[in-house]
């Protein structure tokens, strides 16, 4: 087995070891999606009245991933036992419930946050699932605060350094989180949609994470490994500041503009270096 597969086993058993609640509430999210999948494909996606079963598919899928990823960082955070417990149970009680309001009111059809052809308890519902995602938030800016606190020396520099850039994201895709909140929806005026940047905020998780773990393991000298980690990191958080400003402005992600385009050369800035990152993990361009 290639070292880097090795080194991914070995890592994958050791959170689950650790973290199990949490990697099983991530597993159960590609089984709701897996599930709400088959159904789209013999009935089809929309449940009327207001119900759609392709968002049940790509929330579970997504909130999946961010648990996993939250999973995987949280033993480096270096929390002390107490503040541990409170994190990881804020996690698991604001995902329990997301998982079974967003795929039981679906399925119902109605629309699980703000609902307009449900009843009072529907209403209720919808409402205490945004007060139960704050606990997404006020998670995510526990976990960047104890990560950005760190002093040196850092046990693994490369690999928390990343973990700084994705809380930094997820804070912002937090904040068009709640924008969305008060907006009852992710639409702005025109174009804007605030899912974009919603979701490539929380997807920092994976593709800053990814590219500092291959990093680590690879032959390049440090000054290398920060150089290329912080020029796609810093590229992509660019990207996320840009896409933010486009919908901000009320204008969509995917027209011909100034701010997508700028947004989408940061992004190939970011692809490049998650590219050298991979190659060299692998061996098969390693010269510095």
């Amino acid at each position: 087995m290639h070292p880097i597969f090795n080194g991914l086993l070995i890592s994958a058993v050791s959170i689950f070891k650790r973290e199990k609640t949490l990697v099983m509430l991530g597993l159960l999210g590609f089984a709701i999606a897996g599930y709400a999948a088959v159904i789209m494909f013999f009935q089809g996606a929309v449940v009327l009245p207001e119900g759609n079963i392709q968002n049940v598919f790509s929330f579970a899928a997504a909130l999946g991933i961010f648990l996993l990823s939250i999973a995987a960082i949280f033993p480096l955070a270096g929390f002390t036992t107490r503040m541990r417990k409170v994190v990881r149970r804020l996690n698991i009680v604001a995902a329990s419930y997301s998982y079974a309001i967003e795929t039981l009111q679906n399925f119902r059809g109605f629309n699980p946050r703000f609902s307009k052809a449900g009843s009072l308890v529907d209403t209720l519902a919808g409402a205490l699932f945004g007060v139960l995602s704050l606990s997404f938030v006020i998670g995510g800016i526990l976990l960047a605060v104890q990560f950005l606190k760190m002093k040196a020396p850092l046990s693994r520099p490369i690999l928390i350094t990343g973990i700084r850039y994705a809380l930094l994201s997820v804070f912002i895709a937090n904040l068009a989180g709640l924008m969305m909140m008060s907006l009852q929806g992710r639409f702005t005026t025109a174009g804007g949609n605030y899912i974009v940047l919603h979701g490539i905020g929380f997807h920092s998780l994976q593709t800053l994470l990814l590219p500092a773990w291959l990093l680590e393991h690879s032959n390049y000298r440090q000054d290398r490994q920060r150089l290329l980690l912080h020029t796609g990191c810093i590229a992509w958080l660019m990207a996320i500041l840009l896409i933010a400003v486009q919908t901000g402005l009320g204008r969509s992600m995917f027209e011909v503009d100034l701010f997508p385009m700028l947004a989408s050369l940061c992004l190939l800035v970011w692809l490049l270096t998650a590219i050298s990152a991979l190659m060299c993990a692998f061996k098969i361009r390693c010269k510095d």
